[in-house]
């Protein structure tokens, strides 16, 4: 069924179905990949296609958006209301990215090091 994501925490996001009841899909029924931010996925207001897991005696209801959407990961989002967004950096451009920053900290480090060795109190006078 259709849904529409109402709020999202650390461990799943509240999906509002029809007839304005609220279920939860937990953070492990996002995708098939590994999620550690549902942010990285979605945003409130995002029109999803969830599947009823469970209804529990209390009223809980328990969704899931990957078994829904089969093969579903952060590249093949069910989002109907903006497009997917993808990370092409590969992790050579992230090596290349951190040594190229990490070397420039380092020059930083040594140049500032190197001005204070010739400061105050290192030169003295004989008596």
């Amino acid at each position: 069924m259709e849904g529409v994501i109402t709020g999202i925490t650390k461990f799943g996001a509240f999906v509002e179905l029809p007839g304005g009841i609220t279920g939860l899909v937990h953070i492990s029924e996002i995708a098939d990949e590994y999620v550690k931010d549902i942010n990285e996925f979605f945003k409130k207001a995002d029109q999803v296609k969830v599947k009823v897991l469970s209804v529990e005696n209390n009223g809980k209801i328990g969704l899931s958006i990957r078994q829904a959407v089969e093969g579903f990961s952060k590249d093949k989002r069910n989002i109907k209301s903006r497009p997917a967004a993808v990370n092409k950096a590969t992790f050579e451009d992230k090596m290349n990215r951190f040594l190229k920053e990490s070397d420039e900290r380092l020059l930083d480090l040594k140049r500032n090091t190197e001005s204070k060795r010739g400061g105050r109190g290192s030169f003295r006078e004989a008596f």
